[in-house]
């Protein structure tokens, strides 16, 4: 049987020996009551790291997005984002169910908007007929865009709109370590743009779990509040908490690494006759479309191959690069993806490409 490269997700990495052993080692207390010291150390060290006045420890990126949404509206209020993004499309409806608010979406390249495009979806506060505009969110870096990273001058521009209208501007950043590292931009700088930013602890940065909510202090213990009041409670959360130190004391600077896998193997996919087209990899994600336009036709290719991924929707694929895949895997994968067999409906369109272009 093939060796297993699995590149369905960042969130397929297990602990290093390090993380294990800061684990294992964790001092831990009740966190409901303030108590866990390993708790409290993750998030001053959070806080201090984005400049942030607190942080709150959360289960997981949906809780943390969901908890800073509730936070800052007001059941039937209505929240701005993209139309691909993972708050609106991957949070089981979260918007609605947690805080009764709808949802305006906005196109834009690859799931990032302008300020102007907010600015025009602002709802009027003297028409009783509409929702209240009260909340903008983006995603740093764009999952659904392809890691895609936000223009930072643009997001000044939303802040700038949002503080015009009092509105609140909270960034899902998932992967915004991943975003930091190709920008070179320091976590304090970037908050300041922000109310209130989600990080997940458990995809690039390889924790087994948790994610983090960093913002005022009012803002904090209003989520601290909420984050109880959803279950997110955990006790002696300081085994957990002690990874996500690790994963953000450690494993944020080797994040350059997965990018540099993610951008070879993209280089080495676009000359190949079965991919018709791939985004622009600019972190750690590769979306690309087949030839076929079957994502599940692709994968029946691949997966005898030991090449494990996730279809985005019927057309397209992702891979994913993290700590557990290897540069040795990723020269594998490359010579895996130069041998794949092809069809003659492949040749054909990639010859017809080739006179088109």
């Amino acid at each position: 049987m093939a060796n297993i490269i699995d590149l369905r997700s960042d969130t397929f990495t297990v602990p290093s020996d390090e993380m294990r052993k800061a684990m294992f080692e964790a001092q831990v207390g009740d966190d409901v009551f303030g108590e866990d010291p390993t708790v409290n150390a993750l998030e001053a060290y959070a806080a201090e790291l984005f400049g942030m006045e607190a942080a709150l420890f959360c289960t997981s990126g949906t809780q943390s997005n969901q908890i800073a949404i509730n936070v800052h509206t007001r059941p039937g209020d209505e929240v701005i984002c993209s139309n691909l993004a993972h708050i609106y499309i991957y949070e089981g409806g979260g918007i609605a169910l947690n805080s009764g608010s709808s949802v305006r979406l906005i196109e834009g390249p690859r799931g990032m908007f302008t300020a102007e495009q907010v600015k025009a979806n602002i709802n009027n506060r003297a028409d009783v007929h509409l929702p209240n505009t009260s909340l903008v969110c983006t995603e740093d870096t764009v999952n659904k865009g392809g890691g895609a990273i936000w223009d930072f001058n643009e997001i000044l521009k939303i802040q700038e709109v949002c503080k015009a209208n009092g509105m609140a501007l909270h960034c899902d950043g998932a992967r915004l370590f991943n975003a930091l590292e190709e920008t070179k931009m320091s976590p304090a700088e970037y908050a300041k743009a922000y109310d209130s930013i989600s990080v997940c602890l458990s995809k690039g940065l390889a924790a087994p779990v948790g994610s983090f909510l960093v913002g005022s202090k009012e803002f904090i213990l209003k989520a601290r509040r909420r984050r109880k009041s959803m279950g997110g409670g955990m006790r002696q959360a300081g085994f957990l908490a002690a990874a996500g130190l690790h994963a953000m004391k450690v494993e944020r600077f080797r994040l350059h690494e997965d990018h540099a896998h993610a951008k070879a193997i993209g280089s080495v996919l676009s000359a190949m006759p079965y991919c018709a087209e791939i985004m622009p990899v600019e972190t750690n994600i590769v979306i690309w479309k087949p030839t076929s336009n079957s994502s599940a036709e692709m994968i029946e290719k691949l997966t005898p191959l030991g090449i494990k991924c996730f279809p985005f929707g019927p057309v397209w694929l992702r891979f994913v690069f993290h700590r557990n895949v290897s540069s040795d895997q990723v020269q594998e994968l490359i010579e895996k993806l130069q041998e794949l067999q092809l069809d003659e409906g492949d040749f054909n369109l990639f010859f017809q490409r080739f006179e088109d272009s």
